[in-house]
């Protein structure tokens, strides 16, 4: 379970441990309690992330620092916060005073305060043994006390950072299954009790009604596969009218062997994560009924993994998308777009205010950017600066890629409207170009390639090693701010 955070008067006597937030400046003057020599000698000098812990009577003390007081951002906050939840591992209950002489505003301190505890806790231990110390016994940590205000104003921050974390760690769990047991009908199922727990609408097409809905990508991917694909509709309704309608779009490719273009062994270790779009999709939607949001948001998550069965796609295959525009598959690895295809199709014939895709598409794009940074791609200059700039807000690093017209021409098909590869270069612009042509003329679309931090090597503030749930605060952020053009 994720641990709870508190606003609190004072330390309570059951703290394990009190941990004070410190800058530069308020080292530099003195900390009460701890003797400056001692801790220059122990090499603590408030650095962001950096915690000191000490014995003391009835349990610990320590420090976490946080850098010069006019550098400190929410990210600062947050990325601290998650280093002193997994120092304060072996404490059931910790007390945590912020520092209050931070650039940072209080709401948005308090808020990613409780981002980062929640998530720097976060472990997937469902298929860890007690005897391997995995289970329950990973963290002893159940409750943070924030020791200070307790005004109204504070409370509600830190409830909606927990929140807003609980929505990552729902993308988190999902993210981290094993494709053999998260199938396209389990997913399916999950997210379905999901939403209904959360106050969401789900709908659920199995294999007849996505035949009949003609979601020929879909289908297509799915050929190869022994488990029937799935499609699931999410609806959130704001309790007023809403001031707009946002579509998400999510990719729901539970596991990914690369169909008849199969991928290596060690292409395959990680595939159990491409659907980490969808993933992101339903960890903010889930949240978006207790925030309050208010816009109406559809998700739209087309599910199947990617096989090699005996009927499996074959390279020169001819794909009809629900558009009615058809697809020669000559890379049978280069799935995701087949299905993202059906979902915008769909999602375009609702007519929402803008629509946003989440993918772990390309490789490229992690060359291009790296592992931390997702692409950034869009039809529409406003709204894609509208979605960089929630996710600046939300602490998630994204950066734009241009979509250049005349790379089309590296995908046309002699057979069929379009192929589903361009050339050598570029993969993830041909990628995005490739789902431009599904969307809608006069839609705003922003395209999000996540492949590189949807997943995670190791800790590293508030991201947890395994599946991040990149995304979730960004969208969450983009819900709750959103404003047509």
């Amino acid at each position: 379970m994720p641990i709870t955070v508190h606003a609190a008067r004072s330390v309570p006597k059951t703290a394990g441990a009190t941990v004070t937030f410190v800058t530069t400046e308020s080292l530099e003057a003195g900390i009460e309690g701890f003797d400056s020599a001692m801790l220059d000698t122990a090499g603590f000098a408030a650095k962001p992330e950096q915690v000191h812990l000490q014995p003391c009577e009835g349990g610990f003390v320590g420090l976490v620092g946080l850098g010069p007081a006019a550098d400190v951002t929410a990210t600062t906050v947050r990325r601290s916060a998650a280093e002193v939840a997994r120092r304060c591992a072996r404490h059931s209950r910790v007390a945590l005073r912020p520092a209050d002489d931070g650039a940072v505003s209080p709401a948005a301190a308090y808020q990613a305060l409780a981002e980062g505890l929640i998530l720097g806790n976060y472990s997937y231990t469902r298929f860890k043994s007690k005897a391997s110390g995995g289970g329950d016994e990973r963290t002893k940590l159940a409750r943070v006390d924030v020791v200070g205000s307790t005004a109204a104003a504070t409370k509600q921050a830190l409830a909606r950072g927990s929140t807003v974390a609980a929505g990552v760690c729902i993308a988190r769990d999902l993210s981290n299954e094993p494709g053999g047991s998260l199938t396209a009908p389990v997913f399916a199922d999950r997210v379905a009790d999901i939403a209904r727990e959360a106050g969401l609408k789900p709908r659920v097409w199995k294999e007849g009604e996505i035949k009949r809905q003609r979601l020929g990508g879909l289908l297509g991917v799915n050929r190869g596969s022994s488990n029937a694909a799935r499609f699931v509709q999410l609806t959130y309704e704001p309790e007023t009218e809403p001031v707009a309608t946002l579509a998400f779009v999510g990719k729901g490719i539970t596991f990914d062997a690369g169909g008849l273009s199969i991928k290596t062994a060690q292409g395959m270790m990680t595939m159990k994560m491409d659907m980490c779009g969808a993933a992101a999709v339903i960890g903010a939607m889930s949240v978006l009924p207790k925030l309050g949001a208010p816009v109406r948001v559809r998700g739209y998550l087309p599910m199947t993994d990617n096989m090699l069965g005996g009927d499996a796609t074959r390279p020169g295959d001819v794909l009809t998308i629900r558009n009615g525009k058809t697809i020669e598959v000559l890379n049978t690895d280069a799935e995701g777009r087949l299905i993202l295809a059906d979902a915008l199709s769909l999602a375009c014939e609702h007519s929402p205010d803008a629509i946003v895709d989440l993918a772990t598409l390309t490789g490229a794009c992690m060359v291009a950017l790296g592992p931390s940074i997702a692409g950034l791609m869009g039809n529409d200059e406003s709204f894609s600066d509208e979605v960089r700039s929630a996710a600046d807000r939300a602490g998630e690093r994204v950066w734009p890629l241009p979509l250049p017209k005349d790379y089309n021409k590296q995908f046309e098909s002699d057979v069929a409207d379009i192929k589903n590869i361009g050339g050598s270069y570029g993969g993830a612009l041909t990628a995005g170009l490739i789902l431009q042509h599904f969307v809608s003329d006069g839609t705003p679309w922003v395209h999000l390639d996540i492949a590189g931090p949807a997943r995670a090597e190791s800790d590293d503030g508030e991201i947890a090693k395994g599946g991040t749930g990149f995304g979730v605060r960004m969208l969450i952020e983009l819900a709750e701010t959103f404003k047509p053009a």
